[in-house]
């Protein structure tokens, strides 16, 4: 049975790349393409893909949101996140979003071409060391959880950007706000949810519905 596959990045090389490899790989065919997270839900929706090769960072809507979208429809099945970066909070997140998996775009066309059947066949792309690597962000609470001190505005808006992967400096540069004001709004936050680190702060977010 052919594969049916989406794959969604804003740049045009890298969808032309994919469509290349499969092409020679055979088996997979490509049913939309997508440029963004908004594209991507239309063409996903319409299409029902097998699998989707996800792109994180993306104009409009990023890959992560997408995602947790595509869950809420009942449309997530086989995503595979797709990034240049290897970010801890990336991969959190979307492991704690449910995707197949997370490869990296350096990844070679035979590991893409294997990830893409195995996520067809409903199996995970996981390795041991990415779940390790996560178990400690992955055990916060699931459950709602009520705040001794609610977080300001402020705190809300820096949480949200921290959860979709950016740094201090690029939270500073999307709010208009400087990067020692950013240090400061992320080290209280941190301490209100009760979690360790940013990684485990994205996973709460994500959790809570807030990301």
């Amino acid at each position: 049975m052919t594969i049916r596959l989406v794959v969604v990045d804003d740049h045009e090389v890298i969808r032309a790349g994919v469509r290349q490899i499969v092409s020679e790989a055979g088996g997979i065919r490509i049913v939309g393409e997508a440029a963004n997270g908004e594209q991507a839900i239309a063409v996903i929706v319409d299409q029902r893909p097998d699998v989707t090769l996800m792109d994180v960072r993306m104009p409009e809507l990023d890959g992560l949101t997408c995602l947790g979208r595509l869950q809420s429809e009942g449309a997530g099945k086989g995503v595979i996140m797709v990034s240049g970066y290897d970010n801890p909070t990336y991969i959190a997140r979307a492991v704690a979003l449910g995707a197949a998996g997370y490869l990296s775009k350096s990844a070679s066309a035979e590991h893409l071409v294997e990830s893409i059947r195995l996520a067809a066949a409903g199996e995970a792309l996981w390795s041991r060391e990415e779940l390790r690597r996560m178990t400690g962000a992955l055990s916060t609470p699931r459950e709602s959880m009520e705040l001794e001190a609610p977080l300001t505005k402020r705190e809300g808006e820096v949480l949200k950007q921290l959860a979709v992967g950016l740094s201090n400096k690029e939270i500073a540069l999307a709010l208009g706000i400087s990067y020692e004001t950013v240090k400061e709004h992320v080290q209280h936050l941190l301490r209100k949810i009760g979690v360790a680190d940013r990684t485990q702060a994205a996973v709460w977010a994500v959790r809570q519905g807030l990301a």
